[in-house]
């Protein structure tokens, strides 16, 4: 059974087509520049050489048309026909209250995923683009949309609402969403796995860092809080992204600087972070190399992120009364050693005791814990192109 997972940006569409007998990876490819020129598709088929694909893709329809061409090219591609996909998963960012687990597509589903628009303006059009220019190009393969705010949907109220009029949470739908809840799902089951242990005996904090970060407390094998919340704004500082601020910073900085709401949303979330911060890059790798150079405010934007994912451990630990593991995922995660060394320095006290040597890796998974160490860390590469295939699997 072939998978074609297909993960829509506004101007880029990411795919995999993965062999789910053997879980294995048949092609993959990067489509860039949708809608503007200079438009291409790296396309890669296992054991075969990279192609680009240069041509003018002026909507998703279009990139979809070229990407299934390949996928079936004699020279380049993976399969003979397209009747050897046996179903689309879609990744989506947002599905609101509306999803609490993927579903099969049907036209229910895409009324509810436009109704959903308005949470996130920025992401689930391109979504949408791509399940619709999917539907039309092979009307008869099953479609199943993988939501990124699905696996939070167990969170407690008293975890999710704000402490606003509660009108606005029934109005709007204000409350926490969650979101990287696909990584934060595949690397707790991964961990459970690699202890050898069942995950509902488990409590996990999982922390998905990238240039977009997020942490989560997951027990038991659900998703119990998380850092992000109504947007993918709050929570830790990240790569532009300011995180937990005191709100009240907005109307006076609106007021000082003279910005309009477009300008004040753009500032807090493209030009914050440790790149407001450091002044150097957005690049953690790039921040890094300035600090190790005495460069003050890189090696404060470093301690700033640094201090915020201690702050959430904390607090998840507190949440569930302890912790059995702690997991590190995503490009900072799965590869910075001196960051994973920050993070963890200082948490002896809790059972929580990293070995230098067995940290000295990047990309692969590892227990880097002391065996002496109640809890484990663990270094789990996300794959959240599996995970969609699993679920599109299961219910195609």
């Amino acid at each position: 059974m072939n998978i074609l997972v297909i993960n829509c940006g506004s101007s880029s569409l990411k795919y995999q087509l993965i062999d789910m007998n053997e879980e294995k990876v048949l092609a993959k490819g990067l489509a860039e520049r949708i809608g503007i020129e200079g438009s291409r598709i790296k396309h890669k088929t296992t054991g075969k050489e990279e192609v680009i694909i240069e041509k003018p893709m002026s909507n998703h329809k279009v990139v979809l048309e070229l990407v299934l061409n390949a996928l079936v090219d004699p020279e380049h591609g993976a399969i003979k026909s397209m009747d050897e996909i046996s179903a689309v998963g879609h990744r989506v960012v947002h599905g609101g209250e509306k999803f609490a687990s993927s579903v099969k597509i049907d036209d229910k589903v895409m009324k509810a995923l436009n109704e959903c628009v308005e949470l996130a303006p920025l992401h689930n059009p391109p979504n949408i683009m791509g399940i619709e220019a999917c539907k039309e190009l092979m009307p008869n393969t099953p479609m199943v949309g993988v939501f990124d705010t699905a696996f939070h949907q167990t969170m407690p109220n008293s975890n999710y609402i704000y402490p606003l009029p509660y009108e606005l949470y029934e109005k709007y739908g204000i409350r926490k969403y969650g979101f990287h809840g696909t990584s934060h799902k595949y690397v707790s089951k991964r961990t459970a796995e690699i202890l050898k242990k069942d995950i509902k005996d488990l409590k996990i904090i999982t922390c998905h860092l990238g240039n977009g970060a997020s942490i989560c407390a997951v027990q038991n094998g659900q998703s119990v809080d998380t850092s992000m919340g109504f947007t993918p704004l709050e929570g830790l500082a990240m790569g532009t992204r300011s995180g937990d601020m005191d709100p009240a910073i907005i109307p006076f900085v609106m007021e000082k600087e003279k910005l309009s709401l477009e300008e004040v949303n753009n500032l807090l979330n493209k030009k914050s972070g440790v790149l407001g911060i450091s002044g150097v890059s957005s690049d953690f790798r790039d921040i890094e190399e300035a600090a190790q150079n005495g460069n003050k405010r890189a090696k404060l934007a470093l301690d700033v992120f640094v201090n915020r994912v201690k702050k959430y451990i904390g607090a998840y630990m507190m949440l569930m009364g302890g912790v059995d593991a702690i997991v590190f995922t995503a490009g900072i995660g799965e590869n910075s050693v001196e960051i994973r060394e920050m993070v963890c320095s200082g948490l002896e006290g809790l059972n929580i005791e990293l070995d230098a040597e067995k940290n000295k890796i990047r990309g692969k998974e590892a227990i880097v814990s002391k065996d002496s160490s109640k809890v484990k860390i663990l270094v789990v590469p996300t794959n959240e192109e599996l995970m969609i295939a699993r679920d599109t699997k299961e219910l195609a």
